[in-house]
């Protein structure tokens, strides 16, 4: 493995050890999920300050190796901004660089190959919204089309113009990617999507299609999600982060090393 020199986290901002310690969290609780696959796929926190970085996985580690210090910074060109030489995993940089460079509001971005998702992504219909997790994402999906494995830097316009203002995309063919804010708000999108296809996958392993929700419902779920249950029934909170913070104090309770 090349070698990398970690940040000293004493020495880096308080906002930068914050966006470290969420990423590296993250990871950790993708792992517990298993929505992972092997040294690949990708998680990223666009680094606070006015300079274009971004913090991703350093390519070779498993997810529950990655800690607050051994994450790499690199700029939306994909050059390794740390000191380091560590090795950043291509298709990552492609698909996530693109959408930091377009979107301003999309902080963390994560990408997933789950089983229940690439079957989602290759069905012709997509997403179904007739479930209770479905329909709190009806409306929200954007899709792109395959072009095959993520290395054309000439994609990355491509993929920013299929997601457009959306937080949940479908890559076809591929598998599930959503961004926020916040940790939080991308990883309660991610649940929703993922529990959204196992659903669908497991109704349709039964022989049946899932039973039609009336339009007015649908829309009204994706209200209720977007206005309380994701801020669990409090409009104090942000989108998703009673959930995150009750992963985190989990992830401590159990001696996880993330924050190192």
């Amino acid at each position: 493995m090349n070698r990398h020199v970690k940040p000293k986290l004493s020495q880096i901002s308080s906002e930068e050890r914050h966006a470290r310690e969420q990423l590296a969290a993250f990871y950790r609780i993708c792992d517990q999920f298993g929505w992972t696959e092997l040294i690949y796929n990708h998680i990223t926190a666009r680094v606070p300050g006015p300079e274009r970085h971004f913090l991703i996985n350093q390519f070779g580690l498993m997810y529950n190796e990655i800690t607050a210090s051994n994450l790499v910074k690199i700029d939306v060109d994909g050059n390794v901004v740390d000191g380091s030489d560590a090795k950043v995993n291509a298709p990552g940089f492609t698909i996530h660089s693109a959408i930091h460079m377009a979107r301003e509001d999309a902080h963390y971005i994560v990408h997933t190959h789950t089983t229940e998702g690439v079957t989602v992504a290759c069905a012709d219909g997509g997403l179904s919204p007739h479930s209770f997790y479905g329909a709190q994402l009806y409306g929200e999906v954007a899709y792109h089309d395959f072009e095959g494995i993520s290395v054309d830097l000439s994609e990355r316009e491509r993929l920013v113009k299929s997601l457009g203002n959306k937080n949940v995309m479908i890559l076809r063919h591929h598998g599930l990617l959503t961004c926020g804010e916040t940790a939080a708000a991308a990883f309660f999108r991610m649940y929703m999507l993922q529990r959204a296809c196992e659903v669908q996958v497991h109704t349709l392993q039964m022989g049946k299609e899932l039973r039609h929700l009336p339009e007015a419902v649908l829309k009204r779920t994706v209200q209720q999600s977007q206005t309380a249950v994701a801020k669990g029934f409090d409009e104090k909170h942000a989108f998703g982060q009673d959930t995150y913070d009750a992963l985190i104090r989990q992830l401590d309770a159990e001696g996880s090393t993330f924050r190192q």
